[in-house]
């Protein structure tokens, strides 16, 4: 199995866009490791793609929110002999709310898990793609990058940052024949949001959360055709362009008159 040359790294891969992502690569006959730190559902996750695609998938169990996650997965993988051809840098986390109310853990977490993991696997497994001039990496941001909302500013600030990474590693990246694409969904219908939330209820039956799988197959039909930003469906692309031409005033006007987020008493 090690000898196979295109072997494709998933993190996040347990449920949502990263299975999916997972799922259509073993489909095209990529060999696969898959990480999460669910220990037993990423090893039923392996199992059940070995079986319904007959690919090897191997699972990883690794809390990638931690600093020397990056060099410890890197580390691993060469331990196993195996070469990584497509990176897909998924795993993440979602919470809302303002930032002087956040636990400072989750804060953490999330920025480790969205910006310094991604841009290690990338120095890692890039510099192994550059060596061999060949390979693929995806990053996973999303449409609320090309905004600024109150509620969600670590998690918008950490894909904008994704997406901004991803720009410049691919200009690196280019010359050298290896890929880079960012993917930047809409609204999804994952476990990343909690579905007894009324506004995920509301959005759920006006149909505006898309499905994992037509997102990730989006993804996968750009990154082999070695396009630099995928906006998968119109709802990605209508929030792309409104959060970049959102003016301030109007981004103030629905802070103000929502009751989402905590207003000073006079």
């Amino acid at each position: 199995m090690s000898d196979t040359p295109h072997w494709a790294l998933v993190t996040g891969a347990c449920s949502g866009i990263g299975l999916e992502l997972a799922r259509g690569l073993a489909a095209r006959g990529h060999p696969l490791v898959i990480t999460s730190n669910r220990c037993g559902q990423i090893e039923a996750v392996a199992e059940r793609i070995t079986a319904e695609y007959g690919v090897a998938a191997q699972a990883i169990t690794m809390d990638l929110a931690r600093p020397e996650a990056a060099a410890l997965l890197h580390e691993e993988i060469r331990r196993r002999g195996l070469q990584i051809e497509i990176l897909v840098s998924n795993a993440g986390m979602f919470f809302f709310g303002e930032v002087a109310e956040t636990d400072p853990s989750k804060a953490d977490a999330m920025l480790q898990l969205h910006v310094v993991t991604p841009s290690l696997l990338a120095l890692y497994f890039g510099h192994d793609m550059r060596e061999r001039r060949s390979g693929h990496i995806l990053f996973v941001s999303s449409a609320s990058s090309f905004g600024d909302f109150p509620g969600i500013a670590f998690y918008g600030s950490s894909k904008k940052y994704l997406r901004g990474f991803a720009g410049a590693s691919r200009e690196e990246l280019r010359p050298w024949g290896v890929n880079v694409t960012c993917l930047a969904p809409g609204a999804v219908a994952t476990d990343l949001y909690d579905r007894g939330t009324r506004a995920v209820q509301v959005a759920a039956r006006f149909r505006l959360l898309r499905d994992p799988e037509a997102v990730a197959g989006a993804a996968l039909r750009g990154m082999f055709r070695r396009r630099g930003l995928v906006l998968p469906g119109p709802g990605a692309k209508l929030m792309a362009v409104g959060s970049a031409l959102a003016p301030s005033w109007l981004v103030r006007l629905a802070r103000t008159h929502t009751h989402y987020l905590p207003q000073p008493r006079n």
